[in-house]
């Protein structure tokens, strides 16, 4: 079962000069994961809320399959939700907390013996039945959040929805439940996920396409390749992956960056126009080649496979990601750095938003 918003708008307490969503036309389909990814108080998570039932919309429709729910309470919409909190019950096991969302849906009329095989389906399916007699205080983190997946589970919804669910794991807690939240997409390929996270890196790991949102908008929607690889405007490029943001003036045969002439595609962009170079800092060379600019090593970062360097050239920074150097140069140092034109993107001047 998909996910439809149909032009959907929701306002702080109905007072439409003051959205939290504006105008979201946006479509999940059926087995898909989609990553609403955005800085806080992008719209992301009210999105979210409005496939949930949790907010109403002033405007607009929100339909899970053919079916228009806008109107329907949120425990009539068949779905489930995993949040950061986890909000397991503390004085019920594992397995009565996962256990409680069939039993308050009554879903559907299922006995004692089907309430406890979908409940040792779930826990088998998070990797938590050898913990079903243990409380949530016995648990970690992680743990934990695995318990809420599998209370989501367990009502065998059509569409899941995860509000921000590693946020509060720490980064190796983070990346195992990434790769199990991989091997459940997999495992329940007509299942749409709808994912909210604020970090980058989980939406390009998990989803099969990201919505980025920003200012109660959606500003771009492709799939991760498409979003690092083709960003149209300047908040997406510097959202999804960092990039090097460079002011030019667009030439007849490339661009102008801080005096020095650049090879690239201009896409159209009128002679004289200012615009702005996207090139990604994995994507810099050090040395001779293509497009070189030259400039001084303003700061060196060693991240152990590479190292960062910001470079400044004509008053801007640029930055090169490299692999580890045996002799990295240092602060005061004065470098060549390059790129290749098909690593460049050329955006128009002032596109902050797409």
């Amino acid at each position: 079962m998909g996910i439809r918003f149909d032009s959907v708008t929701v306002a702080y307490d109905g007072n439409v000069g003051d959205v939290a969503l504006e105008s979201l036309d946006l479509t999940v389909e059926p087995g898909e994961v989609m990553a609403l990814l955005g800085p806080s108080g992008s719209g992301k998570t009210t999105a979210l809320r409005a496939v949930a039932g949790f907010v109403r919309p002033a405007s607009g429709r929100v339909f899970l399959g053919d079916r228009d729910v806008t109107d329907l309470p949120p425990h009539r919409r068949g779905i489930g939700m995993v949040v950061q909190q986890y909000a397991l019950f503390p004085h019920m096991r594992v397995d009565e907390n996962v256990a409680f969302g069939l039993k308050a849906r009554k879903a559907p009329r299922a006995s004692k013996g089907e309430i406890r095989g979908r409940v040792a389906e779930a826990l088998e399916m998070t990797g938590m039945a050898a913990y079903a007699r243990r409380y949530p205080r016995e648990l970690s983190g992680g743990q934990q959040q695995r318990v809420a997946i599998a209370r989501a589970l367990a009502i065998r919804p059509q569409v899941l929805l995860l509000d921000e669910p590693l946020s509060a794991l720490d980064a190796q807690l983070r990346s195992g439940m990434l790769a199990e939240l991989a091997r459940l997409h997999r495992e329940l390929p007509d299942v749409s996920m709808l994912y909210v996270t604020h970090d980058q890196v989980e939406a390009l790991t998990l989803a099969d396409r990201i919505a980025v949102m920003d200012a109660a908008r959606l500003q771009q929607c492709g799939t991760p390749r498409e979003l690092y690889r083709a960003p149209k405007s300047e908040f997406t490029a510097s959202f999804v992956g960092g990039a090097n943001l460079l002011p030019v003036t667009v030439g007849s045969g490339g661009v102008d960056f801080a005096g020095t002439e650049l090879k690239v595609d201009t896409g159209g962009v009128v002679a004289q126009a200012r615009a702005t170079l996207c090139v990604r800092p994995h994507l810099v060379g050090l040395g001779e080649g293509p497009n070189r600019i030259v400039g001084t090593v303003s700061e060196i970062q060693w991240r152990g496979a590479t190292h960062r360097l910001y470079v400044e050239v004509g008053g801007h920074t640029v930055m090169a990601d490299l692999r580890e150097l045996k002799a990295p140069p240092v602060h005061g140092d004065e470098v060549s750095l390059h790129f290749a034109s098909e690593d460049a993107v050329l955006l128009p001047a002032g596109v902050s938003h797409g």
